[in-house]
């Protein structure tokens, strides 16, 4: 089962929708469009007990049924649902932060186990000067083509990123890759996170 954490108040406040509702057995019901893209959103739902699917995990919160849509599941390890209070009322968030990651198997092709490296562990880091990576091709059976955007692109310490950063982290979790190649054209440096 997935761990989805659900804070009391956001427990308590649920509840509290959901007894509007005045539905018998009424449950909320989490998942993830687009899972494992860029696009995904992590979305709850009512779940009347009509509409509860028989593959969907179960989790008892006393006061009402959290479903966990089945397929959804990889992409809601470590999902946190919080309610915080604020002048406007209140707010409902939902963090799910596996629900872009794709997910591989360990005997998948290599560039997928690359692009997954590149999407769950390098590309959030990234992501903290407005930079990302992504895997171009393989060439010469174990070298990673990659090319820099945003802030990496035209950075000056891109360099330093490639060597100690992105090819150690690819060379440690996918032992195939024995180089990494940069394809990047750094000349535009506009977006550049270090001019």
């Amino acid at each position: 089962m997935a761990v989805v954490t659900v804070t009391d108040s956001a427990r308590d406040y649920l509840a509290s929708l959901i007894e509007k509702q005045d539905v018998e057995g009424m449950g909320v019901r989490i998942f993830v469009t687009q899972p494992g893209t860029r696009n995904a959103e992590t979305c709850l739902a009512y779940c009347p007990p009509n509409e509860v699917v028989p593959t969907d995990e179960a989790k008892d919160l006393e006061k009402f049924m959290l479903y966990l849509d089945h397929n959804s599941v990889p992409f809601l390890e470590d999902a946190f649902v919080d309610y915080s209070k604020d002048q406007m009322g209140g707010q409902l968030t939902i963090k799910a932060p596996n629900a872009k990651v794709p997910q591989v198997s360990d005997d998948a092709p290599l560039p997928e186990r690359v692009q997954y490296v590149l999407a769950s562990e390098i590309n959030p880091n990234l992501a903290a000067h407005g930079g990302d990576v992504s895997l171009v091709e393989i060439v010469e059976e174990s070298v990673a083509v990659l090319k820099f955007g945003g802030g990496c692109q035209g950075c000056s310490a891109v360099s330093l990123t490639l060597k100690q950063g992105v090819e150690k982290t690819l060379k440690e979790r996918v032992p195939e890759i024995t180089a990494v190649r940069d394809v990047t054209d750094h000349t535009q440096t506009e977006n550049a996170y270090y001019q």
